[in-house]
């Protein structure tokens, strides 16, 4: 049996879910076989994930959103890096109940990147998501070599809304070393930079932008691919149109000029993660995460684990805190029954509160139905 599930968001971590769901099985098969391989998407946990899979934990200082510095890390597995960039610059690195929607920067993203660099990453896969952030990853490019500088020549303020006063892009101090880098853009997303399906307009509000402020952004944007056009071409331009380039606040726009290539989260995690060896040696894989919904089915790693499970021919059940899929759209992921907290516990409160046990008790009942 594999368990392949991804974090329950505020509540449990990837390997929290796995340690528990194994608890709850052992608990009414003791001698039952289980492989744990937690998983994640590119968002906040990819690190992790990575780091259970044997991947070795870096830790690095560098600057937070706010430009405050912090710790954050990296995971390193001889010469591939997971780099998760909601280390440096998620939500989860402002102050409880602080957003800063037109101010906070990538530029620590920018650094871990350096930092795997230095440590000889010769692959890195760059996981976005999850971010505080909307400045189309200027504060990475500056991180990493680039200067942006207004109508004086001074360097542009840090943020996405300060991105309307850049006149000039110059990237030839880029790292010379990201040109022989293997760099692949890991993100549950498909975003343009900007519009109404960009990263301002679908993704701001959720770190505090007003409808004004996405206004600003997304012209700032819009203004930043311009500029940088007439330093690379019309790269920027397509660039900016690409899949994924409105990844994390515009982040995917900036790797893309890096040189990065877009896929999916989820299958590039697989693939790191070593997942295909451990399906083979699989009967029953177990999924999950802490909202199987509409979004679930485009991209998120319970989807993504299921469509590689189905293609090996093994059957799929999936964990949840929340259920609001139809068993047919269910079946139509691979995935064959859903096992929610809300089963056992009806009160949502105590199934975020006390999701552990609760999930062990899910656990059980999956014990039941499969393995007895």
């Amino acid at each position: 049996m594999l368990i392949a599930a991804d974090k329950f968001k505020g509540s449990l971590t990837a390997v929290q879910v796995a340690e528990r769901v194994m608890a709850g099985l052992r608990r009414v098969v003791p001698g039952v076989e289980v492989e744990a391989l937690p998983v994640a998407d590119g968002g906040d946990g990819t690190v992790d994930a990575a780091v259970a899979a044997g991947f070795e934990r870096r830790e690095v200082r560098v600057a937070g959103p706010l430009g405050d510095e912090l710790t954050a890390a990296f995971a390193l597995r001889g010469d591939t890096a997971v780099v998760e960039m909601a280390e440096a610059s998620g939500l989860q690195r402002l102050p409880a109940g602080v957003f800063a929607p037109l101010t906070s920067s990538t530029y620590g993203s920018g650094e871990l990147l350096r930092a795997a660099l230095d440590a000889g990453a010769r692959t890195i896969v760059f996981g976005v998501g999850g971010s505080a952030t909307t400045d189309g990853g200027a504060g990475m490019l500056s991180a990493l070599g680039a200067r942006f500088v207004d109508a004086e020549g001074e360097p542009v303020a840090p943020g996405g809304a300060a991105l309307s006063d850049v006149a000039t892009a110059d990237l030839s101090g880029l790292d010379p070393r990201l040109s022989s880098v293997d760099f692949v853009l890991a993100s549950d997303v498909d975003n343009p930079l900007t519009g109404p399906k960009g990263a301002p307009a679908v993704y701001g509000p959720q770190k505090g932008a007003s409808p004004d402020d996405v206004e600003i952004l997304d012209a700032a944007l819009g203004h930043f691919a311009a500029v940088l056009e007439k330093s690379i071409g019309s790269r920027a331009t397509e660039y900016a149109a690409a899949p994924g380039a409105g990844a994390a606040g515009g982040i995917g726009y900036g790797a893309l000029v890096l040189g990065a290539r877009f896929r999916p989260g989820i299958e590039v995690m697989l693939d790191v993660l070593g997942f295909a060896p451990a399906l083979e040696r699989a009967t029953l894989v177990i999924t999950g995460e802490g909202s199987l919904d509409e979004q679930t089915l485009h991209g998120k790693a319970p989807a993504g684990v299921a469509a590689a499970a189905r293609a090996a021919g093994k059957e799929v059940v999936a964990v949840c805190g929340r259920l609001a899929l139809r068993p047919e759209a269910l079946g139509r992921a691979g995935i064959r029954r859903a096992y929610p907290l809300t089963e056992v516990e009806r009160d949502i409160a105590r199934c975020i509160s006390d999701a552990g046990p609760i999930l062990e008790t899910v656990a059980q009942n999956i014990a039941r139905d499969f393995l007895t």
